[in-house]
């Protein structure tokens, strides 16, 4: 199925011990493991040298697991110093490191235009203290709200404040992990900015093979933009061909992505393949000459590598010129090439260059698919025999896309949380338009203008996105178009990848203790999820949101849930950190009310800023009672200070008998820092939310 034997995927064999080493790595990322990995591997490389020329005087051959067990170690521990090594923290040179007044820094991206904010990470050169610079290292992400900003670009030289904060982790309940998502791209700082609070020190500093493709591709990206009217299809052209995501609304990219083919919009193999196919065709002639097989696939080979660098160099890309650029040399030497074995030699490969790579999600996902059209396809395509070659080339590329849809499914939902229903038929209705918009789009970017040649070009692919972007729109909004609200733990996802494993290896070979295998496996999923979904339907909790600048408080009753806070349901706060919170805890049924809206409901009552919940009361404290003086003192569970109210813990404590008081996030910071010493000082209890998780109390 594989392989007829373990000859033929020797990087397939390799790469395992080195994929174990880059997650112990990713685990224990500290320099102090440095001696944990370089002495077993410097041990290890200097046996296996030694074994290897003393072969014949050892006998090694009498011991041949001995060369195996010594690889699969060496392996493993090179991943995990890649990854040690490849951790900018572990520099001592990192600007963090040391205190400073100012950084000079070199912008290496492309800046981004976003919400009035330029967005674009740099690489820290040098730390200015007392007038006196020292070398520094390492990656800060910069955002400035200036129209000034909007010139800079890739490879300019700025100096920067150092007044650099630590990226925040995820606050709420489910909230995507922001931090763990830029550490993957050796980002820990951050820092936001005003006119004036920088200053451009040099320009074109970058490296010039980068700065020359962000500069042709904003050319072309114009140049899409002279005959194409419609933005949607300009920014979908641009994303679809020179890989250029920045200009993308939110309702093109869910619509793509409910759809099951989010995979089109991000330059990867079918792309590169495409690309691929299109120069084979037009130097097809060169094949007629004695070197003309040489010189194709040197010209297609230097084509591709130029396309990738012109989209950036994504890893997506890169594996994808990595196993065609093999594949064509390959074809040119005649030689057999096991396509599992380039895949794996090409993560190996960029692994070895990033280790961090393999945090990327796109990354995975472009991997899996790959490996699921190579191992799994086959296996689908013999479910079924058309006699109509018609039908039987159908079916073929239906079994392409449910061998990667399979595939890609377990890591999708833990990602993504939601499956499209859909896929095979968006997919089906997206493959041959996207290569007509790929074709079409670098047919008419590669001619020099031509007035009708150029005008009818840019009109066909205008529409033919808008009509492929209508199509995807009504599959959207069908009936039961994608199931949500999919949370499944590692674990889980783990055991489904195991059930479908153990499922195709005993469509292959027919053995019953493979299905059995499968059969418990799903018995444990199935057992893990019901446990989850039982738990947080029979728990009664109340989630004090930390949302930085608004305030939010979620009672769930079951799979009910009240919701009082001041976003309106339709904010992207709402949707980025209160949503998530709702969708993992099994939330099926849910009510927004504002601060000051008053709530009757079986189990929970609000009058005012008086909270019964169950058999917990609360009390929102906030400037619209912060004058009011009691005759007697209320007791309540929480008091939540929120907004800012002028007052003391003394005051608090002669009107109210608390038992924990929660300080919301969108107080200042002065006030928190007095209320927490008032805290401490009177030994009351309490929990601050600025900066830090959010608070569940359990009511029930």
């Amino acid at each position: 199925m594989i392989a007829k034997h373990k000859g033929e995927i020797p990087f397939v064999i390799l790469l395992l011990p080195f994929l174990l080493g880059i997650w112990l790595g990713l685990s224990f990322p500290s320099i102090t493991f440095i001696y944990w990995t370089t002495i077993p591997l410097l041990s290890l490389s200097l046996a296996f040298i030694i074994l290897n020329i003393g072969y014949a005087k050892f006998s090694i051959y009498k011991s041949r697991w001995m060369g195996g067990v010594l690889t699969n170690l060496i392996l493993f521990f090179a991943g995990w110093f890649c990854v040690i090594e490849n951790n900018e923290l572990n520099q001592p040179a990192h600007f963090s490191k040391q205190p400073s007044q100012y950084l000079i820094a070199r912008i290496n991206s492309e800046p981004i235009l976003k919400n009035d904010l330029v967005r674009f990470t740099t690489a820290i050169e040098q730390e200015v203290s007392d007038k006196q610079q020292h070398k520094a290292t390492g990656t800060l992400l910069v955002a400035i709200k200036d129209t000034a900003s909007r010139q800079l670009k890739y490879g300019d030289v700025l100096l920067l404040p150092s007044k650099y904060t630590n990226v925040d982790p995820p606050f709420n309940p489910a909230e995507f992990n922001y931090k763990k998502y830029l550490a993957g791209q050796n980002i820990y700082q951050q820092i936001y900015l005003y006119k004036g609070q920088y200053h451009l020190l040099r320009h074109d500093k970058g490296n010039p093979f980068i700065s020359y493709a962000l500069k042709l591709r904003r050319q072309l990206i114009e140049k899409l933009k002279l005959h194409m009217r419609d933005t949607s299809a300009i920014n979908v052209a641009s994303t679809l061909i020179l890989g250029y995501k920045a200009d993308l609304s939110n309702d093109l990219l869910q619509a793509y992505s409910k759809t099951g083919t989010i995979h089109i919009l991000s330059v990867s193999g079918g792309h590169v393949a495409i690309i691929y196919l299109m120069l084979s065709f037009l130097l097809g002639f060169l094949d007629r000459y004695k070197r003309g097989k040489l010189i194709k696939a040197v010209i297609i080979v230097s084509l591709i590598w130029y396309y990738s660098l012109l989209t950036g160099f994504s890893p997506a890309v890169c594996r994808a010129a990595v196993m065609i650029s093999l594949v064509i040399i390959g074809k040119t030497y005649s030689r057999y090439i096991n396509t599992l074995n380039i895949l794996a030699a090409s993560a190996f490969f960029l692994l070895l260059y990033n280790p961090l790579y393999i945090v990327d999600v796109g990354f995975q996902l472009s991997y899996l698919s790959v490996a699921g059209m190579v191992i799994l396809q086959p296996l689908i395509y013999e479910w079924f025999k058309f006699k109509q070659p018609w039908a039987d080339k159908l079916w073929a590329i239906c079994s392409v896309s449910i061998a990667a849809q399979l595939i890609t499914f377990p890591l999708g939902a833990f990602y993504f949380h939601q499956f499209p229903v859909y896929f095979l038929i968006s997919n089906l209705f997206i493959i041959l338009p996207a290569e007509v918009i790929i074709i079409l789009g670098a047919t008419y970017l590669a001619l020099p203008q031509m007035a009708f040649v150029s005008a009818t070009l840019g009109w066909l692919l205008e529409k033919s996105i808008l009509l492929m972007n209508k199509v995807l729109t009504i599959i959207e909004y069908a009936p039961f178009a994608s199931i949500g609200k999919i949370w499944f733990t590692t674990a889980e996802y783990i055991l489904v990848y195991g059930v479908m494993i153990c499922l195709f290896y005993f469509l292959f070979n027919r053995k019953v203790w493979l299905l059995k295998a499968s059969l418990g496996l799903i018995l444990i999923a199935g057992l893990s999820t019901s446990f989850k979904r039982f738990g947080a339907i029979k728990t009664d909790s109340i989630t004090f949101l930390n949302l930085r600048k608004h305030s939010g408080l979620i009672f769930k009753h079951a799979d009910k849930a009240f919701i009082v806070t001041d976003l309106p349901y339709t904010d992207k706060n709402y949707q980025y950190s209160i949503q998530p919170c709702l969708d993992s805890n099994k939330v099926a049924d849910t009510s927004v009310f504002k601060p000051n809206q008053n709530i009757v409901s079986p189990f929970l009552v609000k009058h005012g800023n008086l909270i019964q919940f169950n058999k917990v009361k609360l009390l929102i404290f906030n400037k619209n009672i912060q004058k009011i003086s009691l005759p007697q003192k209320l007791k309540v569970d929480y008091i939540y200070l929120t907004g800012n109210p002028h007052i003391t813990l003394v005051q608090l404590t002669n009107n109210y008998l608390f038992a924990t008081l929660i300080i919301d996030s969108n107080n200042s910071d002065h006030s928190v820092t007095e209320w927490e010493k008032q805290a401490n000082d009177a030994h009351v209890k309490y929990y601050s939310l600025k900066r830090n998780k959010s608070f569940i109390a359990l009511s029930n």
